[in-house]
């Protein structure tokens, strides 16, 4: 029988299933047990220091008594603390983003998941370099900056050599004032060779969702194909981080699996990255299985409601207080809202989930015949920024702390120095500005800038806050761009 060892580098011991029934079962006996509950609280809180703040962090147990609590009180504590949390240590900016599909072709048989092998009738496409730079040219003049790559796993059609090429043609675009800036990339497990490959060639972040930490589940749903094997997928971040990547981005797909078992299984494997590693997971990602092509999420049984969805978002962001939490257009607006107070970090915007989606279609045209999952919030990239604004949210396109080398340890040092409002909050502001200048509604325009000239305000160093006000100006005066501390 596996042991529980959070500095094990094999699957099983690290998310260990007895480890987990025994947090269940823990969480479960004290789920009313105010006393523990209050300690547990009162340990989350950030706290106040000379330099900014520090925040303790909550264990996998710890965490897992608070989401089994049902105590309406103890909840809205719960919401309140994860407010505090993400305005500690991210203040009000929302990283942007968007996915770009570049293969659907792929070996696997996962169940939930329309590229299945065994789909016959989905359509399958592959971008060529000339549609890659299409796409780029289509998302730069949306104003994205910060893209994340995505594609099937296919040693043919897809090999490492197809999404090094990719990654070259994304960051060689330079159209108009448009650039992508950091390329994220979530593909299938591979090799220590590979993912130092794909350090080289300067991807950001390395994203691989587990999809179930329930090893047996996790052998059902993927019955055939690579991915079947749950030892080599779920021990893939440490390869990717023995390959040189600092960033890495966890998630699971909710509704697969029991949420209380996968919300434990999650912040194990933060707590193993961070016994191992030396630094935990650069962010963390709550999908939620939806509809696409033959998937019906009816057919799952372990679907969860708004309410438990927004419970789990705020005790990861108790648990791991120093991540970036990511929801996808995935989620309605609604739910985006909702989440936003409650430690979402980064959001997606005007994305479409197709390969191909973007070149030649309009803002409110969406081709659906190679889409992954339905997107719920289907609003443009300009009204999902303009919303974020009226909703008191700073648009951010910063890139900055990956091209200055702010990765891994080094960020989560900025993170806990409390150094945010004077590196973060400009960096947010000026990149806000670039899209306010180049892509915007006059609309979101003259929301903006009031948004901009309030928020400069809120830089604490003069000399930075001077700087930022100048570079503001240049941006909006001048073709110069790309300013960042």
């Amino acid at each position: 029988m596996a042991i529980f060892d959070p500095k094990s580098l094999r699957a099983e011991e690290f998310i260990n299933d007895e480890e987990i029934k025994a947090t269940l079962a823990y969480a479960e006996a004290n789920k009313n047990n105010i006393e523990l509950i209050n300690q547990i609280l009162e340990k989350a809180r950030p706290q106040k220091t000379a330099t900014g703040h520090v925040c303790a962090g909550l264990t996998h147990r710890e965490a897992s008594v608070l989401l089994a609590c049902e105590i309406p009180e103890v909840i809205e504590k719960i919401y309140k603390i994860a407010e505090e949390i993400k305005l500690a240590f991210y203040g009000n900016r929302i990283v942007i983003f968007a996915p770009l599909y570049l293969s659907n072709y792929c070996v696997n048989g996962c169940v939930y998941c329309p590229y299945h092998f065994k789909n016959k009738h989905i359509c399958r496409k592959k971008l060529t370099q000339e549609e890659v730079k299409a796409e780029v040219i289509a998302l730069q003049d949306m104003g994205h900056k910060r893209l994340a790559i995505e594609s099937g796993e296919d040693p043919v059609n897809n090999p490492i050599e197809y999404i090094l090429d990719c990654i070259k043609t994304i960051y060689s675009v330079h159209h108009k004032n448009g650039d992508i800036r950091r390329v994220n990339v979530n593909i299938a497990a591979t090799t220590v060779e590979n993912y130092r490959k794909l350090k080289e060639a300067g991807i950001g972040t390395y994203i691989l969702f587990q999809e179930t930490y329930h090893k047996e589940s996790y052998e059902k749903l993927h019955p055939t194909g690579p991915k079947h094997n749950y030892a080599y997928h779920t021990e893939a971040m440490d390869r990717a981080m023995e390959g040189g990547i600092d960033d890495v981005g966890l998630g699971v797909l909710f509704g697969l699996e029991l949420y209380k078992y996968e919300f434990a299984g999650l912040l194990m494997h933060a707590e193993h990255l961070e016994a191992v590693h030396g630094v935990g997971p650069h962010t963390i990602s709550v999908p939620r299985i939806k509809h696409a092509d033959d998937i019906d999420p009816n057919a799952f049984d372990n679907s969860i409601s708004d309410e438990i969805f927004a419970k789990i978002t705020a005790c990861i962001r108790l648990a791991v207080p120093y991540t970036g939490m990511i929801i996808s257009t995935r989620e309605t607006e609604q739910v985006r809202s909702k989440l936003l107070r409650l430690g979402i970090s980064q959001v997606s915007g005007g994305s479409r989930t197709s390969v191909g989606g973007y070149a030649g279609y309009s803002a409110e045209e969406r081709p659906h015949d190679t889409e992954q999952f339905d997107v719920s919030d289907q609003r443009s990239l300009d009204e999902v920024v303009r919303w974020l604004m009226e909703n008191g949210h700073i648009p951010s396109f910063c890139t900055a702390c990956y091209r200055e080398g702010r990765t891994g340890d080094r960020f989560m040092s900025l993170c806990k120095s409390g150094q945010i409002l004077n590196c973060c909050h400009p960096n947010a502001l000026m990149t806000l500005s670039e899209y306010l200048e180049d892509y915007a509604s006059e609309k979101t325009k003259e929301v903006g800038y009031k948004m901009v000239e309030e928020e400069l305000k809120k830089v604490p160093h003069a000399k930075v806050r001077g700087i930022a006000a100048d570079n503001i100006q240049a941006i909006r005066n001048s073709d110069r761009r790309d300013f960042r501390f």
